[in-house]
C-alpha cells in the first residue's frame, strides 16, 4: 500500500514496526506510536506474512487517522530467514523522514513518547535520543502491558547532561538502538541490522550508533518505551547453538569502526559484551543442558576474541566474573565426561556470579580497579540510580 493512501502530513518521524506472526498485537504497537502531535508515519513491514491479515487487524487504527497528522502503510518483505534483521533493514530503506525509530510489534510506547523525544532532540541537537525503557507486565490478551520494572540501562552518570559519552555513560549496555535516530546519521555511519542473525542482529548497529553519533541525548524523564511481555514466539528467547547465539559478538568486534575505537572505549565495550552476551550464553543453558565440546569451543572462541580485542579489560570484572571467564578461556577438555564436568563447573560459576551483593561479586581481584567506572561497585550504584531517576 502507498503511504499516500492513508493521509497525514509530511512525517517528521518514520517508525518501523516489523511483524512476522499474525499472533502479534501489532495494532497495539502501531496505535501507541500515533498518539502525539508530531507527524509520524508508521511503516508496518509484514515479514513472510499475508499483509491482508495485518491490514484487517489495523482497521480500527486506520480509521482513527482521519484528520490526524499521522499516516500508516504496509509493505511486504520476504527473505526466508527467521531474523528481524531483514524486515527492519527494509523498513529503514523505505524511510524518508528526517528521523526514524524502530519498534517491536509486541512493544508499546507510553503516550507522548515520540513528542518527548523530538522535544529533547530540538533542545540538544542530538543525532540520537535514547528513551527510558521498562518491562511491561502481562495483562489481558491484546491489552497494553501494565507497569513493570525499569530497565536500568544505560547506567548513566547521575546529573542530567545535554550529551552522553560512550565510556563515561556506559552506553554499550543499551544493546538495542531504540529511540529517535537521525536518518542521515544512520546512513553516514553505514548502520544496518546484521543480515541473517536470529539473535543480536542489532549489536553492531547499537555500538556503531553510540560510538559514531556526534550527539547522543537521554530522555531520562519522558514517557517510556515498554517491552511487551506477551510474545511467546520471540525468536530471540529460544536457546540456540553457542556459535549462533554469540555470532553477534564476533561480528561486532571485527567491525573496523569498533576496532578503531580508543582503548578505553574498546575495554568498555568488551566488558559489556562479556557480561551481557558471553556470560548470558552460559546462564541460558542452565543445569539441564547437555553440554557438548562444540558448546565449550564456541564459548572459548568468543572469550579469546574479546581478550584480543581489548587486552586488559577483565581487570574491572568481579572475582566471580573473573573465575567464570578463566574457565571459559581454559583449553577445551576432551571426552564426554570431561566436557560434562566442565559444563557443570560453568553452571556453578555462573550462578555464583549472579549472587549480587556478595563479596565475590563486588570485589575485583586487583584492588586498584575496585572503584573503576566499569567495576561492580560503581556499575551497580549507577544502575540503581538510573532505575530511580
Amino acid at each position: 500500500m502507498s503511504p499516500g493512501t492513508l493521509g497525514g502530513e509530511e512525517p517528521v518521524v518514520d517508525v518501523v514496526v516489523a511483524v512476522h506472526s499474525e499472533l502479534r498485537p501489532v495494532e497495539r504497537a502501531v496505535a501507541s506510536a500515533l498518539t502525539g502531535k508530531v507527524p509520524v508515519r508508521v511503516t508496518v513491514v509484514c515479514h513472510e506474512l499475508d499483509p491482508g491479515i495485518v491490514d484487517a487487524r489495523l482497521r480500527d487504527v486506520r480509521r482513527s487517522l482521519a484528520g490526524s497528522p499521522h499516516s500508516m502503510w504496509l509493505v511486504c518483505f520476504t527473505d526466508g530467514v527467521p531474523s528481524p534483521a531483514g524486515p527492519f533493514n527494509h523498513g529503514l530503506d523505505c524511510a524518508q523522514a528526517p528521523f526514524v525509530a524502530l519498534m517491536g510489534s509486541d512493544d508499546v510506547l507510553e503516550p507522548g513518547a515520540i513528542d518527548s523525544w523530538v522535544r529533547r532532540q530540538r533542545l540538544t541537537g542530538a543525532d540520537v535520543v535514547i528513551p527510558r525503557l521498562r518491562h511491561g507486565s502481562l495483562g489481558a490478551p491484546g491489552a497494553p502491558p501494565g507497569p513493570g520494572p525499569t530497565v536500568p540501562t544505560p547506567p548513566v552518570r547521575p546529573l542530567p547532561r545535554r550529551r552522553l559519552d560512550l565510556v563515561r555513560d556506559r552506553l554499550a549496555y543499551r544493546s538495542a538502538p531504540l529511540g529517535l535516530l537521525r536518518r542521515e546519521t544512520v546512513e553516514r555511519l553505514g548502520l544496518t541490522m546484521t543480515a541473517g542473525m536470529t539473535v543480536g542482529e542489532d549489536t553492531w548497529f547499537g555500538l556503531g550508533l553510540w560510538s559514531g553519533a556526534d550527539v547522543v541525548a537521554y530522555d531520562r524523564r519522558g514517557p517510556a518505551y515498554v517491552i511487551g511481555a506477551d510474545a511467546a514466539d520471540r525468536v530471540t528467547f529460544t536457546v540456540k547453538p553457542v556459535a549462533e547465539e554469540l555470532a553477534c559478538v564476533q561480528d561486532a568486534v571485527a567491525r573496523p569502526a569498533i576496532e578503531a575505537l580508543p582503548r578505553a572505549a574498546r575495554r568498555a565495550v568488551a566488558a559489556k559484551l562479556t557480561r551481557i552476551n558471553l556470560f548470558s550464553a552460559v546462564h541460558n543453558r542452565g543445569t539441564d543442558h547437555a553440554w557438548t565440546q562444540r558448546d565449550l569451543e564456541g564459548l572459548r572462541a568468543v572469550a579469546v576474541a574479546l581478550a584480543g580485542f581489548a587486552p586488559g579489560y577483565e581487570r574491572v570484572l568481579s572475582v566471580a566474573e573473573r573465575d567464570l571467564l578463566d574457565a571459559l578461556r581454559a583449553p577445551t577438555p576432551q571426552g564426554d565426561d570431561a566436557v560434562a564436568q566442565r559444563g557443570a563447573q560453568l553452571v556453578i560459576l555462573s550462578a555464583r556470579r549472579r549472587r549480587h551483593g556478595t563479596p565475590a561479586t563486588l570485589r575485583t581481584r586487583d584492588l586498584r580497579a575496585l572503584l573503576a567506572r566499569e567495576a561492580p561497585l560503581r556499575l551497580m550504584t549507577a544502575s540503581v540510580l538510573t532505575s530511580r531517576l
